[in-house]
């Protein structure tokens, strides 16, 4: 039994919502008696562009998010057990599905990948598939004829209704769900390709807008959302000056590696100057991203069940989890 941790405190204004609050240190300790550990191959694969995710992240932030998540899984499962006894029902138990939201190049993406890599090293070595809304994206034929081709990234550009579709058959334990497969090095859907999900334990949906609210219908109706059938969620968040900041830096180490690729939707960018080049991502950022993570991403943050809030040395300082 963890002794409870020092909460920082929240001003009156705060526009979380109902969480409770916890520097990092006090974090880390709730898991400190955990060995698991990341051996530096591993952590150097699961690591983004330009971010300094190090042993000392993973324990003190990533291990007791596992242990959380765990605990929230076990249970789940529980409560799925017991219901359906109450209901003479029979059938395994379905998928524990994770959403992880929060802005292009803050995160996210280095977040799902750590923790799929350490809730399989879990009890009993859990089945974890990790999907993104990327697929989802309509194709950019698709976009251009809706005039969407630059609000690509917007909830308005993906495909909701499949997207929801998809993690409705996962919930329900269907044996094979398939879902499309984006291209960055296209900048596009691949056509004709799928990532196939064969009942996992564990399912994580990483996407920008996965906590985004279910709409109304034109006859007035709620649709659903695809957060409707999250377990558990986690946002990743940061000042918006920092979100940018990385964006920015990620474009040039881009700029230096995968845009000069012949294939590369981007190739034309590794040809400007530098110069040029954050001019351009800047730009980008001004007129999409960052409306975007202020207009869409932002609102959803206090939907999760946890919020990592990053410093602008890329790392964690505290953690906020949902007290109810």
């Amino acid at each position: 039994m963890h002794n409870p941790a020092p909460e920082v405190p929240a001003p009156e204004d705060d526009p979380f919502g109902p969480y409770l609050t916890l520097e990092r240190r006090h974090w880390a300790a709730l898991a400190e008696a955990r060995q698991d550990f990341l051996e530096t191959e591993t952590l150097a694969r699961l690591r983004g562009i330009n971010e300094p995710t190090d042993v000392d992240e993973v324990r003190e932030v990533y291990l007791p998010l596992t242990e959380l998540i765990q605990l929230y899984s076990d249970r789940t499962a529980e409560l799925y057990r017991d219901s359906h006894h109450f209901l003479g029902l029979t059938g395994a138990r379905t998928p524990f599905v994770i959403g992880v939201a929060g802005s292009v190049a803050v995160g996210k993406s280095t977040t799902s990948r750590l923790l799929r890599e350490l809730l399989s090293r879990g009890p009993g070595n859990p089945k974890v598939d990790l999907i993104t809304t990327d697929g989802f994206l309509f194709p950019n034929e698709r976009l251009a004829e809706l005039g969407l081709l630059e609000r690509k990234g917007f909830p308005e550009s993906y495909d909701r209704r499949r997207l929801v579709q998809f993690v409705m058959d996962v919930k329900s334990g269907e044996p094979e769900v398939s879902a499309p497969v984006y291209s960055h090095l296209a900048y596009d859907i691949v056509p004709g390709e799928q990532v196939v999900v064969r009942r996992p334990d564990i399912l994580i949906i990483e996407g920008l807008n996965v906590l985004q609210p279910a709409r109304r219908r034109a006859n007035g109706t709620m649709g659903l959302a695809v957060s409707d059938f999250f377990d558990f969620s986690v946002y990743v968040d940061a000042d918006d000056s920092d979100v940018k900041q990385w964006y920015l830096t990620r474009f040039l180490r881009l700029r230096e590696t995968a845009f000069r690729d012949p294939k590369s939707y981007f190739v034309r960018f590794s040809q400007i100057s530098e110069a040029e080049a954050v001019a351009y991502a800047s730009d980008i950022w001004d007129a999409i991203n960052g409306p975007n993570l202020r207009l869409n991403i932002e609102p959803t943050r206090g939907r999760a069940t946890a919020i990592l809030r990053k410093a602008a040395d890329h790392k964690v300082s505290w953690v906020r989890i949902r007290r109810i």
